[in-house]
């Protein structure tokens, strides 16, 4: 990589590939794919509410291609009764991972946890996922094992 890649928050024009890479973060995780008005729903959760919760991160390249996003929302712990980061999800594309560009979305997600007075980040990722498992490890991150439940609510 020519220059040098840097992280930033995104800009309402770069949810159309936000959205790309979240298709692509979906089928990595064999979930299901993402609905297709995805921008408008980010742009309704960043930009077009007076305080938004949800923020979002995206690893550009000099050239200005987007090739990873982190988002990220302060969440409840009631046992401690206090916030705390959550790291909804973290991606880079194939090809771009192992080259710094993890760390500084990890460091950033860091400096949101601190811009907003919170003391920790909270994550998940599949127990099949070695290579985050891996990098989360090597960061100094603990794991600590629970089960992900969902449960569809019909109207």
């Amino acid at each position: 990589m020519n220059g040098t890649p840097r992280v930033r928050h995104a800009h309402r024009a770069d949810l159309p590939r936000v959205a790309e890479l979240a298709a692509r973060h979906a089928e990595y995780e064999q979930a299901t794919p993402p609905p297709d008005d995805l921008p408008a729903r980010l742009a309704g959760l960043l930009f077009d509410t007076p305080a938004p919760r949800l923020r979002c991160l995206v690893a550009e390249l000099p050239d200005g291609e987007l090739v990873g996003y982190a988002t990220c929302a302060p969440e409840l712990c009631t046992w401690e009764g206090r916030e705390y980061l959550h790291m909804d999800c973290l991606f880079l594309l194939p090809g771009h991972r192992g080259l710094g560009l993890g760390v500084l979305l990890m460091d950033a997600v860091a400096a949101e946890a601190r811009a907003l007075g919170l003391g920790e980040v909270q994550w998940q990722t599949p127990t099949w996922n070695d290579g985050a498992v891996r990098f989360y490890d090597r960061l100094g991150a603990r794991a600590k094992q629970k089960w992900r439940y969902s449960l569809p609510i019909t109207p």
